[in-house]
């Protein structure tokens, strides 16, 4: 009985009336299988919480219970508790109430990687690389990044006190100030580039962000811009509407862009452009690549279907299933795949079957024997089961190993974080040059910290050195092993010059994003774009855009 004292009868309760529901549910729909199995399933937590040796936490159980059952299904079905439900609001709508900056963890103390321009964080002087020491009074140091981002998150308006270390002052630094609604924007940067070619960059399909794009799509028609390139490489999605809205800019009004089907068909639609189109004629390449997914294939693939522009870069991730949100009570949600989404040729982008697994678990591609043949609007000829396909195929930059190793391990974020504090100002980021000078103190940098490039020959010179002391055949092969490693060394140095300019490029980057923020940084990794450059070059010549429509 004291067992039964412990346990949350409020918490039986509401299960029972979910078992009660859903036994409803099954035998109206003559599956009383599932009455069965929700039945065993209360059973088993009731005898757990009454006669489990130690307290079980039921609520803990049961989430852990509901991402089981859920992870059979698809990686977008997901629960939402009380607890996680701003998160996801930040997802939809890019606002939260904080202080604007992006924390990552260090070696002791969490740091600031990032501030976003005019937000609270930037108006007290915060900068990336600066150590939160503690907030609020409340010591930091050791605590995980997610710990630290809540305290650093809260009701707008209220005061918050940030104790930090900063490279080149000796001691902690302190700033008081309000947090307030953040948004991030979804346009970071837009501009007019060389042959008077309109850029926008969209980062993701949030509430509103639509509005944002054709915002900055009226002022690059002010400035004269005769064509236009959206990139939405590396754009993971997000509200479906948006991206109608979005294509509704180029299109005319009534045009089918993107239509959706499940089971349930009452909550099948068709999504149509809504408003009179701000530019049906000027010439659009739309820039994709493996991380462009979900309502970034909408835009891609209908602005395609209809021929209205041209997709270059990579095929896109492959993403065709639609999500919705639904209550389930006392502030929790879940997030639900209801449908699969079509564009106007009729082919459904989705890449991956969840609901045919192999043996092991894993999901498959669609095999090239059920992919099937569409036709865009004028007649060309595309393919569904599995993305977007572009136009003109252009592989992304793949950037070496040594300069993946010295971006991840943080030594050029570390080097610009020593640089900003020696440098004051620096040009604008369309004509900053990181110069020769600049590049031998990072290489002066490095050998103060003594980095080595420990590539996997070095990881296996290391456990042969292991394996050799404990077969106690060390002595008789250190010498050779000594003359690898310094091999390995030179090789190092080597390398690092052999990748000098993509370095460079990774450095500029990071340095200007300490002085001009999200949008300086955007503007000097476009000066070194190549797919950017080629994308350039077809949409300022209108002959050529035109011959890759036709069929």
């Amino acid at each position: 009985m004291n067992a039964l004292k412990r346990f949350p009868k409020a918490f039986i309760a509401i299960l029972l009336l979910a078992s009660l529901a859903f036994v409803g549910y099954s035998f109206s729909n003559k599956t009383a299988g599932v009455a069965k199995q929700l039945e065993i399933f209360f059973n088993l937590f009731r005898e757990v919480q009454l006669f489990y040796v130690d307290d079980a936490n039921p609520e803990k159980m049961v989430n852990t219970g509901i991402n089981a059952m859920l992870s059979d299904l698809d990686p977008y079905t997901e629960f939402i508790p009380e607890e996680n439900k701003e998160d996801f609001n930040f997802m939809t709508t890019g606002d939260y109430a904080g202080i604007g900056s992006v924390i990552r963890a260090s070696v002791e103390y969490p740091l600031i990687a990032e501030v976003y321009e005019g937000t609270p964080s930037f108006k007290a002087g915060l900068r990336a690389g600066d150590k939160i020491v503690s907030v609020d009074g409340k010591q930091v140091k050791g605590l995980r990044v997610d710990k630290v981002s809540s305290m650093l998150q809260g009701t707008a308006g209220t005061s918050i006190t940030i104790r930090f270390l900063r490279i080149g002052s000796p001691d902690t630094l302190s700033v008081s100030f309000k947090r307030e609604r953040i948004h991030v924007p979804s346009v970071p940067f837009a501009g007019i580039l060389q042959s008077g070619v309109g850029y926008i960059r969209l980062n993701s399909f949030t509430v509103d962000c639509s509005s944002e794009f054709e915002k900055a799509f009226k002022n690059l028609k002010q400035q004269g811009a005769t064509g236009l390139i959206i990139d939405l490489r590396g754009n993971p999605g997000g509200l479906l509407i948006e991206a109608v809205k979005i294509v509704n800019l180029f299109v005319p009004k009534n045009e089918v862009v993107v239509f959706t089907r499940g089971k349930v068909k009452d909550l099948d639609a068709t999504y149509k452009t809504q408003s009179q189109p701000l530019d049906v004629n000027i010439p659009i390449a739309v820039m994709v690549n493996r991380g462009s997914a979900s309502a970034s294939e909408i835009v891609a693939g209908a602005l395609q279907d209809l021929d209205r522009a041209v997709v270059i870069g990579e095929r896109t991730f492959g993403k065709g299933l639609v999500q919705t949100t639904r209550n389930l009570g006392y502030n929790a949600q879940l997030k639900i795949t209801t449908s699969k989404y079509y564009i106007p040729s009729g082919r459904c982008i989705q890449a991956v079957n969840y609901a045919k697994r192999n043996e092991d678990g894993s999901v498959a591609h669609i095999p090239d024997s059920l992919i099937a043949d569409f036709k865009t609007r004028g007649g060309r000829l595309v393919r569904d089961g599995g993305g977007i396909t572009p136009d003109i195929a252009l592989p992304d930059s793949v950037f070496s190993r040594i300069a993946i190793d010295l971006y991840v391990n943080n030594h050029i974020f570390d080097f610009a974080t020593d640089f900003r504090s020696k440098n004051e100002a620096i040009a604008q980021p369309d004509s900053y040059t990181f110069s020769e000078a600049n590049y031998k103190q990072f290489l002066a940098f490095l050998n103060e910290r003594h980095y080595e490039y420990r590539n996997d020959t070095y990881l296996a010179i290391e456990e042969l050195r292991k394996i050799a002391k404990d077969d106690n055949t060390l002595e008789y092969i250190n010498a050779e092993i000594v003359k690898m490693e310094q091999s390995l060394a030179d090789k190092s140095k080597n390398e690092i010059e052999k990748n000098r300019v993509e370095i460079i490029n990774l450095i500029e980057e990071e340095i200007v994003s300490r002085y001009y923020y999200q949008r300086g940084k955007l503007m000097v990794r476009l000066k070194s774009d190549p797919v950017l450059q080629e994308t350039i070059s077809i949409v300022s010549n209108r002959a050529k855009l035109n011959g890759i429509l036709k069929p």
